[in-house]
């Protein structure tokens, strides 16, 4: 009996007691630095720091941000997420300049923030976030007017930028590559049920010489107009605007009692270089019209929206360059006539089945039981053969016979 030993935690070695740790949450993970030295130790490591989830700590307070950024944070953060106090009976600064500079000079590797009711008007601007984030998500916050305004370097002026001539164009592109301290190096912003973003935010945008990426959901505030003049467009003095983006997202899901201004509208321009678009809502029609448009357009998704299958095809048969077609939580209306395009399609299978035998018709029949909208894709098929299409959690609505 005396070669039993009680095993306890302190014979396992610390990789292990890392990897348990790590499944804990920031709030218990500062209480299990409180259990002895060894263990304060082994919380303190940054291998448990890379990821840090504070939206679900309700009680956080600037006092406790000040503590984890003190004691805890580091080198290894990678992405921070945290919930603000908009929505709370608690008043006060969460967000402060003094520990978002810290933050900036204690986390060097820094790349992705995603705030929660987060009240932003504090703050002059986000040059004050840390220099090296790549990716900022904002959901139901609020931001004073010039938040996204950047800074020009000293010398320049916003009506200064000469003509751009061959070289000059090509030294902007190289430019690009490199962003000067004051510049702003995020590539990827996303706006969920932010409605105090409007035109103004959006203009202020296109000094972002990064930006590769923006999804605007819920964001009631942006117009036509707003997204018209922010396009990446050719002008006589080059190219302006968002010239960097290539996806772009729009989308109003949110049932309230604002007049909708249909910003995708403002596709009806044209906007260079952009390759992918996602429409989600109310803003699926308006988009739907106006995609032919976009010379660059490669990828197209819809979601969360009613379609018919004429509507879909005839959208479609204007951009023959699309490469996948995806729908997400679409409900198709039930079809009631030939849809545009059919007739071809209905010639190609016609010979595509006397080539391939019945074979080939029986998988077609299998084919049609499991898929709830199978002459939408074989008319798509027929007027895009070379996109790929995708459905998730799509169905057809049903109506009564009555």
């Amino acid at each position: 009996m005396d070669d039993f030993k009680i095993c306890t935690l302190d014979y396992f070695p610390e990789n292990i007691l890392i990897d348990i740790l790590s499944h804990l949450s920031v709030r218990e993970l500062v209480r299990a630095g409180r259990v002895c030295k060894r263990w304060r130790r082994l919380v303190k490591d940054q291998r448990l720091w890379r990821l840090v989830d504070l939206t679900a700590w309700k009680g956080v307070t600037s006092r406790i941000l000040w503590v984890l950024l003190r004691q805890y944070l580091g080198c290894g953060l990678r992405c921070l997420r945290l919930r603000g106090l908009l929505l709370s009976a608690r008043k006060g600064i969460l967000l402060s300049e003094p520990w978002l500079k810290a933050l900036s000079t204690k986390c060097p590797r820094l790349s992705k923030v995603y705030l929660l009711y987060a009240d932003l008007r504090g703050l002059p601007n986000c040059q004050l976030l840390p220099p090296t984030l790549k990716v900022l998500e904002l959901r139901g916050c609020e931001l004073p007017p010039g938040f996204f305004a950047q800074s020009l370097p000293s010398g320049t002026t916003e009506g200064s930028k000469p003509s751009a001539g061959p070289q000059q164009q090509g030294r902007s592109q190289a430019g690009k590559k490199h962003v000067s301290p004051s510049g702003i190096g995020i590539e990827r912003l996303m706006l969920h049920g932010v409605p105090s973003f409007t035109d103004q935010h959006l203009q202020s945008l296109t000094s972002w010489e990064r930006l590769e990426r923006l999804e605007l959901r819920d964001t009631f505030r942006v117009t036509a107009n707003g997204l018209r003049n922010c396009a990446a467009k050719e002008n006589n003095s080059g190219v302006e605007g968002l010239t960097s983006l290539k996806f772009l997202e729009l989308g109003i899901t949110g049932q309230v009692g604002y007049q909708l201004q249909m910003a995708s509208l403002g596709l009806g321009t044209g906007w260079l270089g952009l390759a992918e678009l996602s429409l989600g809502g109310k803003e699926v029609g308006p988009g739907l019209l106006c995609a032919s448009r976009l010379k660059d357009l490669r990828r197209l998704c819809l979601w969360d929206c009613t379609l018919s299958e004429m509507q879909v095809v005839r959208s479609c048969r204007m951009l023959r360059g699309l490469c996948a077609l995806e729908f997400s939580g679409v409900f198709f209306q039930p079809r009631q006539c030939p849809s545009v395009g059919e007739g071809e399609g209905e010639e190609e299978r016609n010979s595509g089945e006397a080539a391939g035998g019945s074979d080939e018709g029986d998988d077609n029949k299998k084919l049609d039981e499991n898929d709830p909208i199978p002459s939408l894709r074989r008319s798509l098929a027929a007027v895009l053969p070379r996109c790929t299409l995708a459905f998730t959690n799509c169905s057809v609505l049903q109506f009564n016979s009555e």
